[in-house]
């Protein structure tokens, strides 16, 4: 049998059959081709012969140059360049590169725009641009590529510079939000400052509350604020909400009162959807097509709310995820509230939400202690089934970031010091356990290759998430409650708990803080020259317990760089 006998003839040196039968019909084809081109020759002698001219020599030039373009030599068969693009698709950008050296039809075909558009999307580079924004589009992805190594170069050596966005009125920072480049802070002056980080020089910095509009002769403190793309939020003590548009800035848009105070406000990642919680009402307000405002939601819950967010990428229909007690509630607009989660006797102590999954953390007490401690759950947005239950520990998860994480992470603090990081993709295994701050870990997040994290005694610390190695950390006097980064930069934010301290010395009677008691903001950028030595931040990431060091343009009381053979002293 032929399947029989194809192994003997590969041991005797002969081709495979299929490549046999291609020759076979090569030479058939070529037969053919051959009497045919016989008899055209004894009809042409029996005719008398035409002048050839140039423009059929032309003609015939360009039909064997398009041939050789649409036929794409692969090895014992030539392939269309339509068939054979299909097939180049699914290499990555190596093995293009490889391709491009076997011959110069190969090269034109693994130089093709479409393919290396692709991998740019692939990549995760310029997702929402089309093929013909860019005029090479391997040099987009290798520019792309320059970019992020030093991007990374630089995190994970401090160098960058730092900007700290102050305000100086004197009053006491009361929370801060930040979204891309806008960065929003409320101090217990009333004051709602808004930061363009790309535009610095942007006419929306200052927010006029309402109470100013009102004549008010005392404001009351921010207790809330938040911002995205489209709009800016502040809530303040006296259950006052006002929104701005990020556009026009300066008057509020919207605003409306609560009974009491805010405790929660949360905005969606697109669109106007504002959710704000007082005592056990929640309430959200959205625009209309026309840009009116409409309360799109309203509910009365069993108990009051601790938590409340907006699911994110969903502007048309927003749906809320609000905590109160034991149990997690789901709000959407014209229906009644659903319970994603609820165990009695085993209250929420922290809530994230992505666009379709909800993390929450659950405190174990009692008999429940003995199945392993306090838990993290996180459950389907739209069957509302758990999905996977992870971590273990005998403290609290204070916070946890599924919306900033990628897809298959989620990354969470604990009030036993430690950050925690699980892939959910494998059941919800641990990837790194980093002992961090001693107080408590009070906000983190994490993407592909790090982690940064904060904690109650005022310590920012950013990891290497596979190594589990500290990179570098800095640290200001109050608690951190504020971290983001993006690719390029990293906010953080500590916000003191005292709002009411004293004045510059003991006897000063005066309401002014003094500046180490009103807070901190800081803004470190990455995207810089790593040639020029003022960019290196000034921090040193050794202490004396170690054999060696660095030392960042920092002189210490005994550098190691001044020890011959960099030994310690005896």
């Amino acid at each position: 049998m032929e399947g029989d006998d194809l192994p003997e003839g590969l041991l005797d040196g002969r081709t495979s059959p299929l490549r046999d039968r291609i020759q076979v019909e090569r030479k058939r084809i070529k037969r053919q081709f051959d009497v045919g081109t016989n008899v055209n020759h004894s009809r042409a002698k029996q005719q008398p012969q035409c002048k050839v001219t140039r423009s059929d020599t032309f003609v015939e030039q360009l039909i064997q140059d398009l041939n050789e373009i649409n036929d794409i030599p692969f090895f014992d068969v030539e392939l269309p360049y339509e068939l054979a693009l299909k097939i180049f698709q699914h290499l990555a950008r190596a093995e293009l590169g490889r391709c491009a050296q076997v011959s110069k039809a190969w090269k034109v075909l693994a130089e093709d725009e479409l393919l290396w558009y692709n991998l740019c999307l692939k990549e995760g580079y310029h997702s929402d641009s089309s093929v013909s924004d860019s005029p090479c589009w391997k040099s987009t992805l290798r520019d792309c590529l320059e970019t992020e190594r030093d991007l990374r170069y630089n995190w994970k050596n401090r160098v960058g510079a730092i900007s700290h966005l102050q305000y100086e009125l004197g009053k006491v920072l009361c929370d801060v939000g930040s979204c891309a480049n806008y960065v929003i802070a409320g101090y217990t002056s009333g004051d709602v400052r808004l930061w363009d980080t790309l535009h610095w020089d942007s006419g929306a910095s200052y927010l006029h509350p309402t109470h100013l509009s009102l004549g008010a002769d005392t404001r009351p403190h921010v207790s809330q604020v938040r911002v995205n793309q489209a709009v800016a939020a502040a809530a303040y003590d006296d259950g006052l909400v006002d929104v701005w548009s990020t556009e026009t800035g300066q008057e509020p848009v919207h605003h409306y009162q609560h009974l009491h105070r805010v405790h929660a406000l949360a905005l969606g990642s697109e669109g106007a959807a504002v959710a704000t919680a007082s005592g056990a009402e929640v309430r959200v307000d959205c625009p209309t097509e026309k840009g009116y405002w409409k309360t799109q939601c309203r509910a009365e819950l069993p108990k009051p709310v601790e938590a409340l967010l907006l699911a994110p990428e969903r502007p048309g229909a927003p749906l809320a995820a609000a905590s109160a007690g034991e149990t997690v509630y789901l709000l959407g607009p014209e229906r009644d509230p659903r319970i994603l989660h609820s165990v009695y006797g085993h209250p929420v102590t922290c809530l994230d939400v992505s666009a379709c999954r909800a993390a929450v953390g659950v405190k174990s007490s009692g008999w429940a202690m003995h199945d392993g401690g306090n838990k993290i759950q996180v459950c389907s947005l739209e069957t509302g089934q758990p999905e996977a239950s992870v971590g273990n520990s005998p403290g609290d998860f204070t916070c946890v970031n599924l919306r900033d994480s990628p897809p298959h992470l989620l990354v969470c603090g604990n009030k036993d010091r430690r950050v925690r990081v699980f892939d959910l993709r494998a059941g919800g295994s641990s990837v790194a356990s980093l002992y961090a701050h001693h107080l408590g870990v009070t906000a983190v997040q994490a993407d592909d290759w790090k982690i940064v994290s904060g904690g109650g005694e005022g310590l920012v610390c950013v990891w290497e998430m596979r190594m589990g190695a500290k990179l570098w950390e800095t640290h200001n006097r109050h608690p951190v409650r504020h971290v983001r980064f993006r690719p390029s930069s990293l906010l953080t934010a500590n916000v003191p708990d005292e709002k009411s301290p004293r004045g510059a010395c003991i006897t000063d009677d005066d309401l002014t803080a003094h500046r180490r008691h009103r807070g901190v903001i800081c803004l470190y950028d990455f995207s810089v020259d790593t040639s020029i030595p003022e960019n290196v931040l000034p921090i040193c990431r050794s202490g004396y317990v170690e054999s060696s060091g660095y030392n960042y343009n920092i002189g210490l009381a005994m550098p190691y760089d001044a020890l011959a053979g960099g030994q310690t002293p005896s």
